[in-house]
């Protein structure tokens, strides 16, 4: 944490155009009377204490709904109303920045339109800044100006009552004994019982310690660690969030009208940016790493946030004090994910090595090869030629490389790979949350969104918690969801739109392609439209995707939703049910779509008057894995360029936009960049969702389609091994340190990982079924030949004597049909044994997958002892603070509630 200055600093041109530096001072001026004459009597159950209040309206409905901001001070004598008073020290902490910024030059030629919104914006940000005052938060401001410009700085900190009153309303939960931290890993607990180095531990200084915590009660301060100093017993980052719940719910005009809230100011563009500050620099100093002397942030940037500990342990503790437990729960999954990919990796890359030994000794491949001109194929189109079979040999042998019977293997391998790592994180994240000390927190200890509290029309009591909180209606509610589901069908529908075009599309170019005199460009036909045509959709979907994640955002606002928790749910299934349209639409036609409903010569289906499309040779397999390819590694590389060279590029401009006033600055004699000025450079954060999202859209190729390529698996641990590092750097570095946010695990997201494991068993049953060749060619080793000679003639039908009779020459095509095109018996003999298949393999997955369940606990029997254990030894503890505290050092001689103690490991 940085000190305000002692006053503010100001450069102000002089009449000869050149900069002059001028302090002010605005926290404790006269102007700022609207504290005085607004005491008044206040009585709670255990204490009294005085209200601070900023509006007449204050009377109404208590801390969630109405306009009021508290700071309590007690008046009771001892011990604890020393500690309580309210008071500041010389050099308060910054505890949050709030920046706007101004145009002066653009100030002089406005027209009356504008002249007014600078007013109105000017009266709203005044108004906001004196009920932050008037709740109890010193303000100091520092400007920079020039001649043309100002960028103007207010540095808010929290006074002593401010922050005990919120710490008690918000339910934090501050220590109250201090525990040996006990993180462990379980990769390391098995190297040390082998006896082996462990090369992923590493040594990080400052460990953050672990304590027995509570929720605060202002009557029960003593008994907390650290209350008797101010200025350290409340980290930064629970100043943090008692700064943005004060900043969230502070109006600055009518509430009925939404004019409260810094979020809604921003999005005004009252302010350019609201945002805690760093730690300090995280640059080494000049001597070097020195332990001792590091801050946070040079700690997680020397052990984390650098590409050389791609492979090392996260340090998660550390992560969760400087950004709080939903960023850490974040990089906790990103690295349990990440660890669990490198199995599946190591097999996929052994079935596709299969598969490459196999493309040189497979018999069909090789009659397909050396069969010169003895198959000739039908025309693809109806001008386009007849074509022979052996140009396709390139085609099949890559073909090969992902058809196979290791395949089927690695399809039951990932099925099972999905649901234990899914069933282990549920006992990681048990575990980290009980760690964290949040394993109640959405339960009971989660408020309703500042948002939602001054917007909400009426108050009802939670039954819950037993106090008075905003309600708005279910059924109004229901509606609006109801109807921001009919948007979100649209959207589905224009998904499915831009689908129909790329079919239509592929289509078309083959059909163009095929009529090149080229022969063996025409034989690729097929394969050249299915590329272009992935490339184009990749397009699509990364421009449909930036639209509507606005939208969703929009419609989740208007839907009102209580806790941030649910609003972010709702959100995020909003998001994803387009998303998994989005990008997995395309490859969900081509692996059940495409080539079934084609019909045969003399008689082909059409779409919009254009012939549907048929597989290429070598089948509709290789053409998934080559899609899933595009998608899925083009996608990665596209995003990983853009969070390696946009921020640069944000970054260098926000810079170069200061540039002019940081010279000035210099020239006037102030060199050094105040902490303030440096993290307004960095970049605004913008959460997780979109980190989640592209985790999870991965995931879902992975596991959906993994029996069309076994690689894929190998690809996302590549990308996930820069994703950790990157994404680390992004937080430590390049954004904005964001407000610590609580969170009891990964919220909606495991749950739609789940879905995903069961389509995955679905989708990979079919994929084997009708997709793969393996059901075919079983079934021809079955009836025929044990070493599949013959087996490329099995798989060929004769085009109708119609059609051989108008074309004056026999051709075949891919079908199991008869000479009239009519389903063969063959066709339904396959047909029984693909839904056969479909059935076992589903039954046999799924019973797996449940016996998992049952064997594995959701939460690790040793958590389960010690939470025992140790509210064993709190209610053992609560015994002795009764005896010690009952008398001076508790108002009303009464210990901590043994409800209200949450032990932390």
């Amino acid at each position: 944490m940085h000190s305000l200055p002692s006053a503010g600093r100001t450069l102000l041109p002089d009449h000869t155009g050149t900069a002059r530096l001028a302090m002010t001072s605005e926290a404790d001026s006269g102007r700022h009377g609207a504290r005085s004459g607004m005491l008044r009597r206040w009585t709670r159950e255990e204490d009294s204490a005085v209200l601070i209040d900023v509006a007449p309206t204050a009377e109404r409905a208590g801390p969630y709904g109405s306009t009021a901001l508290h700071a309590a001070v007690s008046e009771m004598g001892g011990p604890q109303t020393a500690a309580y008073r309210a008071g500041s020290p010389a050099k308060p902490k910054i505890d949050f920045v709030l920046v706007w910024e101004e145009d002066l030059k653009q100030v002089r030629q406005q027209d009356s339109a504008t002249q007014d919104k600078t007013h109105t914006h000017r009266t709203w940000r005044e108004t906001f800044l004196n009920n932050l005052r008037a709740a109890g938060l010193h303000v100091d401001q520092c400007d920079i100006q020039d001649e043309d410009s100002a960028v103007h700085y207010m540095l808010l900190s929290a006074a002593w009552a401010a922050l005990c009153y919120y710490a008690e309303d918000l339910r934090l939960k501050l220590p109250l004994q201090e525990l040996p931290n006990q993180a462990s890993n379980w990769s390391a607990g098995l190297l040390e019982k082998l006896r082996l180095p462990n090369i992923l531990q590493e040594e990080v200084p400052d460990l953050p310690p672990e304590y027995y915590s509570c929720q605060f009660k202002v009557s029960k301060l003593p008994r907390f660690l650290g209350s008797d100093n101010q200025n350290t017993f409340f980290t930064n980052t629970k100043r943090h969030q008692i700064l943005f719940e004060i900043l969230a719910k502070t109006p600055y005009g009518h509430e009925k009208k939404s004019l409260f809230g810094i979020d809604q100011l921003l999005a005004e563009g009252v302010f350019q940016a609201a945002f805690p500050l760093h730690d300090g620099p995280f640059v080494l100093p000049p001597e070097g790493p020195q332990p001792q002397a590091l801050n946070q942030r040079q700690i997680l940037r020397q052990h984390w946030a650098r590409w050389s500990k791609w492979n090392k342990y996260q340090p998660l503790d550390h992560v969760r004090r400087y950004f709080g437990e939903k960023v850490a729960l974040y990089f906790a999954w990103l690295g349990f994910y990440t660890g669990w990919l490198l199995p599946a990796a190591v097999v996929g890359t052994l079935v596709f090595l299969v598969g490459c030994f196999m493309m040189f000794s497979d018999t069909p491949m090789q009659e397909l090869c050396s069969s010169d001109d003895s198959f000739q194929m039908c025309p693809l189109c109806s001008d386009c030629p007849f074509w022979q079979l052996s140009s396709a040999c390139a085609l099949v042998k890559a073909g090969r490389l992902f058809d196979h019977g290791g395949t089927v293997f690695f399809s039951l391998f990932m099925a099972l790979w999905a649901v234990l790592l899914l069933e282990y994180w549920k006992r990681k994240s048990a575990t980290l949350a009980y760690r964290w000390d949040c394993s109640d927190y959405e339960d009971i200890e989660e408020r309703p969104r500042p948002q939602f509290a001054a917007a909400a029309p009426k108050t009802a009591l939670n039954p819950i918690t037993g106090e008075d909180e905003p309600y708005f209606p279910e059924k109004s509610r229901a509606r609006r969801m109801l109807a921001g589901s009919v948007v979100v069908l649209m959207m589905v529908a224009v998904v499915v739109m831009c689908l129909v075009s790329i079919i239509l599309y592929r289509a078309i170019m083959s059909i163009l392609v095929s009529r090149s005199n080229n022969t063996l460009l025409a034989a690729w036909a097929s394969r050249i439209a299915s590329l272009t045509g992935s490339v184009v959709n990749l397009i699509f979907i990364l421009i449909l995707s930036k639209v509507y994640v606005s939208l969703a955002h929009i419609l989740t606002r208007w839907e009102m939703h209580r806790t941030q928790t649910k609003f972010e749910d709702a959100f995020t299934l909003k998001v994803f049910i387009f998303q998994f349209v989005n990008f997995y639409s395309s490859p969900i036609y081509i692996a059940f779509f495409k080539g079934r409903f084609v019909g045969y010569p003399g008689n082909y289906h059409t779409l919009f008057g254009v012939r549907n499309e048929e597989c290429a040779a070598g089948g509709c397999l290789i053409e998934l894995a080559q899609e899933l390819l595009v998608i899925m590694v083009g996608k990665q590389l596209i995003n990983n360029a853009q969070e390696i060279f946009l921020p640069k590029l944000q970054g260098w401009w926000q810079r170069f936009r200061l540039r002019s006033k940081k010279r000035k600055a210099e020239v006037s004699g102030v060199s050094d960049q105040a902490p303030w000025e440096a993290d307004y450079t960095l970049l605004p954060c913008e959460g997780l969702f979109e980190e989640y999202l592209e985790m999870v859209l991965q995931f879902g190729f992975i596991t959906i389609f993994v029996a069309a390529c076994p690689l894929a698996p190998l690809f996302a641990l590549l990308n996930n091994w820069v994703e950790i590092r990157l994404d680390a750097r992004k937080f430590v570095c390049e954004r904005r340190r964001p407000v610590a946010e609580r969170a009891q695990d990964i919220g909606i997201w495991f749950h739609i990982l789940t879905g995903i494991t069961h389509l995955a068993v679905i989708s990979n049953a079919f994929l084997l079924a009708f997709t793969s060749d393996f059901l075919p060619r079983a079934y021809y080793q079955w009836s025929g030949p044990g070493d599949l000679r013959g087996f490329l003639n099995f798989t060929l039908a004769h085009a109708p004597p119609a059609f051989a009779a108008a074309h004056n020459r026999t051709c075949r095509y891919q079908a199991f049909r008869d000479n009239n095109g009519h389903y063969s018996r063959t066709y339904w003999n396959l047909l029984a044994i693909r839904l056969a298949f479909i059935i076992v393999f589903e039954h046999v997955v799924f019973s797996i997958g449940r016996l998992l369940d049952l064997l594995v606990p959701d939460i690790p029997e040793s958590v389960e002892i010690k939470v025992k254990r140790e509210y064993y030894l709190a209610k053992q503890a609560l015994a002795e603070n009764e005896v010690l505290f009952g008398t001076p050092g508790a108002k009303d001689g009464s210990p901590v509630s043994e409800t209200h103690l949450s032990p932390q490991v």
